[in-house]
């Protein structure tokens, strides 16, 4: 199988199974508010389901234990913090030490238990505090915030540690942030900045302090969740939350790992529904990436090919680096919806335009070319031996005049474009003082998007700090590779949203007639031989070879005759994985003294190589078709997984596969396919027929249903190959190997 086949089944897979089966979810446990993963009583996702944070982030009581006020001590400059944060939030500070009857001036209690009121918020700054947490719990406050490290981050111990905290947790009732986080979402925020608001999500703080500089250059903030260890609160809860708040419009998160894959999937539909756009830097590319992550938080950060494809399916926009989650949040949180797709790059230089043309094209751009009474109306300001077939090459004078603002509007009011980006690779006073001026005024006169890349290395510029980062209507990025991102991000998650409908609404609510057929089949703890395999895909109504059993060469000659010449005879049993390798495969036998033949010799082999037969096959040649794989394999973080790739030996050697996370429909099925390397082998290559996509997609759909129905059952499927046919002529499952929990 491709990929590696994880242990025993999660909680994610059998959420999975129960939104396709509709089985009863568990009531919140303790009275704990419903989360982003929570089922309703038909299995549905709980969308409703969002946990209430305002009484976090905007408490009217404040509890801090282990208040200090002691110089040198590390607890009082927190309490410093959190009593002007609370002062600014307008709620009541209550420090809390048995040894103090004052903190700041502030009467201090002995103990939680002696609070005159139910707190809103209680932050524990003592080095145990499952003590604490279950003394919070007896007085109902609502929220706890754990800064303590040495939990899972740590090691085997630490994990022990955190499995109490969590334990104290879930009894109490109470909400728990961290352990192992910081005072971010205590920061102070900036009050005098208008428009969308950029929400930050991070479990390393020092990740998030880029995103929060931003509002040193006037992008607003609304708020901050460092999630730590997520012992409780994660970031899904914080996605979710977020994605309700009508200040915020788009989300930032720098994860290092994932407390529950599917939980966080559900919170991304969440924004997606809503037309949020949530930008993610993901930790775990590569295998160092994934060890550092699980030494910081102790989470998993999960096999990334499945991570990249499950945020790639419910529209979280990925990026690499902290300067592009910077940029790329704030175009999507700032602009308008696109009118146009298209993308004019506009420059007072030749080369600039070309190479910055050159990237964009590159970067998956649509750089129409002008029509010619659009670059007959140009070349009115504009010489003509210069190009404005875009790019747009001004030669430079003209943006000294009134010339460059008519180029300016004349570009944004041809209907094709949808994006006008004007790279200046350094200033050149009083040419760019203006060139900034008339792209500012322009851009408040137009609801299409302005784009400026300011490439000069100082950035104490005039037309700099106060004109471009003055406007809240042009997009301001310092190199062109960041630009190139966003925009392409901004298209990009305009297109999904536009074309969303949720996965899982599309869910089965019951099982299948499928379901209850696979059930007598499956061998709890087994490898299925090949032709039980193949009765599990035809319980599913996949497709498999005409084909027969047998148990004798006289009766291998009989279902040869009834199959029909030529047929392939493979050895049978439930311990063969790769009988080619062991010589267990003959095809294209054409005869009945070559049928005797090879079932003697199969057979031979098989005593030899002391391997337990159920029979031979002798079954169909199909051969003219393009080999695919189809499989499922369990992800620790997302449950099920279905992946889907070239197949026969060309799994192994090109491992171009894509994965999929169920639920998914036929669109996101089809997307899977054409972001295949090879994806034009099936639509005919060297004058090879088009191969039978839609029926390749609609068995992807049925090993899909197969993953989510018996995901308890199921640990591992593969077919291979899959020959698809020629277009009209379906696909037929020529080889499976299926293992059961």
């Amino acid at each position: 199988m491709l990929g590696s086949t994880h242990g025993t089944l999660t909680t994610d897979s059998r959420r999975a199974r129960a939104i396709a089966c509709g089985e009863r979810s568990r009531p919140a446990v303790h009275g704990r508010p419903a989360q982003a993963g929570d089922l309703d009583v038909s299995g549905r996702p709980l969308h409703s389901g969002v946990p209430d944070l305002d009484r976090f982030f905007r408490p009217r009581s404040v509890a801090v234990v282990g208040a200090s006020d002691a110089e040198g001590r590390p607890n009082t400059g927190i309490t410093r913090q959190l009593a002007d944060w609370a002062e600014r939030v307008g709620a009541t500070l209550y420090p809390v030490h048995p040894d103090r009857p004052s903190v700041f001036g502030i009467p201090c209690f002995p103990s939680v238990s002696g609070l005159p009121e139910q707190v809103d918020l209680a932050v524990v700054l003592v080095g145990d505090p499952v003590p604490v947490i279950e003394e919070l719990a007896e007085a109902k406050a609502r929220f706890a915030v754990v800064f303590a490290s040495g939990f899972a981050e740590t090691g085997p111990e630490g994990e022990a540690a955190q499995r109490r905290l969590a334990a104290a947790v879930e009894q109490s009732g109470l909400r728990l942030l961290g352990p192992n986080t910081n005072l971010n979402a205590f920061e102070r925020f900036r009050d005098d900045l208008a428009g969308p608001a950029i929400a930050l999500i991070t479990q390393s703080g020092h990740q998030g302090r880029p995103v929060f500089a931003l509002q040193e250059l006037g992008i607003r903030l609304s708020h901050w969740a460092p999630t730590g260890n997520e012992a409780d609160l994660e970031s899904a809860d914080f996605l979710s939350y977020f994605a309700e708040q009508p200040e915020v419009g788009a989300i930032a998160c720098y994860l290092e790992g994932l407390k529950d894959g599917r939980s966080f999937l559900l919170a991304a539909d969440r924004a997606a529904r809503r037309g949020v756009p949530v930008v993610a830097v993901k930790v775990g590319r590569t295998e160092t990436g994934a060890r550092t992550a699980a030494s910081h938080t102790g989470k998993l950060t999960g096999a990334d090919a499945v991570v990249d494809a499950a945020l790639r399916q419910y529209g979280v926009i990925r990026v690499d680096g902290l300067d592009e989650l910077q940029d790329t949040a704030t175009l999507l949180a700032r602009a308008r919806p696109p009118r146009a797709d298209g993308v004019v790059v506009y420059s007072i230089s030749g080369g600039t335009g070309a190479h910055a043309a050159d990237l964009a094209t590159a970067a998956g751009l649509h750089l129409p070319v002008l029509s010619e009474a659009k670059q007959a109306e140009l070349h009115q300001w504009i010489p003509e031996y210069l190009s404005v077939a875009n790019p747009v090459d001004n030669g430079g004078h003209p943006v000294g005049d009134e010339r460059g603002r008519k180029i300016i509007d004349a570009i944004l009011d041809d209907p094709e474009v949808g994006v006008l980006i004007c790279p200046v690779t350094g200033p050149f006073p009083p040419l760019s003082d203006r060139l900034v001026r008339d792209l500012v005024d322009a851009a408040e006169q137009t609801d299409k998007l302005v784009c400026v890349v300011w490439g000069s290395p100082v950035g104490t510029e005039p037309a700099y700090r106060e004109v471009l980062l003055g406007s809240s209507r042009v997009a301001t990025f310092r190199t062109v590779g960041n630009c190139l991102t966003a925009v392409r991000a901004h298209l990009a998650h305009h297109r999904f949203t536009a074309a969303y409908r949720s996965p899982f609404d599309e869910a089965p609510r019951t099982p299948s007639p499928s379901y209850r057929k696979a059930q007598a089949l499956m061998q709890p703890g087994r490898q299925l031989s090949e032709h039980a395999a193949k009765q599990l895909l035809r319980a599913y109504g996949i497709r498999v070879p005409r084909e027969q059993l047998v148990t004798s060469a006289a009766a291998a000659v009989r279902a040869a005759g009834l199959v029909g010449y030529p047929v392939v005879m493979k050895a049978s049993g439930a311990r063969i994985a790769h009988k080619t390798e062991l010589g267990l495969v003959k095809i294209g036998l054409t005869s009945a003294s070559q049928v005797r033949d090879a079932y003697r010799e199969l057979t031979d082999i098989a005593r030899y190589e002391d391997v337990a037969l159920d029979g031979v096959l002798v079954c169909q040649m199909v051969e003219q078709g393009v080999e695919m794989v189809v499989g499922v394999a369990h992800d620790d973080l997302f449950g099920p997984t279905v992946t889907v790739g070239l197949g026969g030996v060309l799994v192994e050697v090109l491992r171009d596969t894509a994965v999929g996370v169920p639920p998914f429909g036929e669109e996101q099925a089809r997307d899977m396919l054409a972001g295949l390397r090879g994806r034009a082998l099936l639509d005919g290559v060297r004058g090879r027929p088009a191969a039978d996509l839609d029926a390749l997609v609609e068995v992807v759909l049925r090993v899909q249903r197969m993953a989510l129905e018996l995901g308890d059952q199921l640990a591992e499927l593969d077919v291979n190959p899959l020959m698809v046919l020629p277009q009209g002529q379906g696909a037929v499952a020529l080889d499976a190997l299926a293992v059961c929990r």
